[in-house]
């Protein structure tokens, strides 16, 4: 028996980048729809620019439709 190195790392390297771009697309989502979140005046962020709630939400909605996506592809190539 022996054991394809070559192989092995290329799937520990694509499932440790893989497991780090989901992890980004659901921390921007939730960066996204912070946005629809009213903050009071005098705050300490008052007058910095901010995503518009409808942006944060396009946003939000493609960051989690596109993790989706990669979580449904490694379950289709896992039952597959």
């Amino acid at each position: 028996m022996s054991i394809a190195w070559g192989s092995l790392l290329v799937v520990c390297v694509a499932s440790l980048a893989i497991g780090v771009a989901v992890v980004v697309l659901v921390a921007f989502a939730l960066v996204g729809l912070s946005a629809r979140v009213h903050v009071p005046a005098g705050g300490p962020e008052d007058g910095a620019p901010s995503l518009s709630p409808g942006a944060g939400s396009a946003i939000a909605g493609i960051c989690l439709i596109a993790a989706a996506a990669i979580v449904g592809y490694g379950l289709w190539i896992i039952i597959s």
